[in-house]
């Protein structure tokens, strides 16, 4: 599998007092993360929006005993590819090469005004990637947002995926059908704008981590919020209002029937995670069920899947429980190899 010379970003030092630091005192990273350091280096895949040249950003780890397996891990909306830190190294460490782009829109990649953003338009920019590393197939790992895209990614190429795996994924239910109503681009990116360091922590707190709040999540916090601190913050709040308004207006839960590839849905029991949530009439608020309550039912939907429940994890097990979460990732990967 060749691997072409694509443009490398400089990394510079990790800074030591993110995690220490107050969450509303933040670095501006930049808008593209330019100034917050990834954990491996970040080449770059060109791309064209619209006519304007943009750039989608992408990490490839070669092990260095290769078993000649390949897996691609999605980010979800409010990640980027730096939280795949531990789950990747475990994985270079079995053998597999690990491919973890930044989607068009998010964190380390382009950001254009002008583009129209979809799962498919995702989807198809991060085959081409693969081709143009030499990866015609490989199991693919999608994390919340991430795992939307990631079964459309399997819907639309069917034969590149040898196995799905999704990692508390949105999408396993049309929110609209529970009353979720439309909710403009321009409301949306004047939500998005108030974005501060606390609404992140406050947010996390709640549907991620279960109201258990641990310093190594400050990081996270800090990497979200730091591409808002600068001047590209009208230009990351236009991003993240377009990618929202993309999750309710594209659903894929009327497909799942189209997942063809063996699937296994990783879903902690404790995530809170629905949704729309703040978008919905007071009235039906309480009847959104979260991830883990739908998931049994979008299971039975895909032709070939299994649930395998991570108790005691929310919304981000590979972020709250490295070495739990690695361990049943790759108890996963090994049962579908002795297959």
């Amino acid at each position: 599998m060749s691997r072409p010379i694509h443009r490398l970003l400089a990394l510079g030092p990790l800074v030591a007092t993110v995690a220490a630091a107050p969450a509303e005192r933040v670095p501006d990273y930049g808008a593209r993360l330019e100034r917050f350091a990834y954990p491996f280096p970040v080449s770059m895949f060109p791309l064209t929006v619209l006519g304007e040249a943009a750039e989608m950003a992408y990490m490839d780890l070669v092990p260095p005993r290769p078993n000649g397996r390949a897996i691609v891990l999605l980010h979800g909306k409010n990640f980027c590819g730096a939280t795949w830190e531990a789950t990747a190294r475990a994985l270079v460490n079995a053998g597999y090469r690990v491919v973890i782009p930044d989607q068009l829109g998010f964190c380390k990649s382009s950001k254009p005004r002008a583009a129209q953003y979809s799962f498919e338009g995702l989807a198809s920019n991060t085959d081409r990637l693969l081709k143009s590393l030499g990866i015609t197939h490989a199991t693919i790992v999608g994390h919340s947002m991430g795992g939307m895209l990631a079964m459309r990614y399997a819907i639309m190429f069917p034969a590149a995926v040898d196995r799905l795996v999704l990692v508390n994924p949105l999408g396993l239910r049309d929110r609209s059908e529970d009353g979720l109503p439309y909710t403009d681009v321009d409301t949306l990116w004047a939500g998005e704008r108030r974005t501060t360091p606390a609404s992140i922590k406050a947010y996390q707190l709640e549907n991620y981590y279960h109201g258990q709040w641990r310093p190594a999540y400050d990081r996270w916090v800090a990497m979200q919020a730091g591409m808002y601190a600068g001047t590209g913050r009208d230009q990351v709040a236009l991003a993240q209002a377009k990618t929202a308004e993309m999750i309710k207006t594209q659903p894929v839960a009327h497909e799942l029937y189209r997942i063809k590839a063996p699937t296994t849905l990783m879903i902690g029991t404790l995530d809170k995670t629905a949704f729309g949530r703040a978008q919905m009439p007071a009235s039906l608020r309480s009847f959104l069920q979260a991830i883990p309550q739908i998931a049994p039912e979008a299971a039975r939907k895909i032709p070939r899947a299994r649930l395998l429940k991570l108790d005691g994890l929310g919304h981000s097990p590979q972020v709250e429980d490295p070495a739990q979460f690695n361990r049943a990732l790759l108890g996963v990967l090994s049962e579908a190899a002795n297959r």
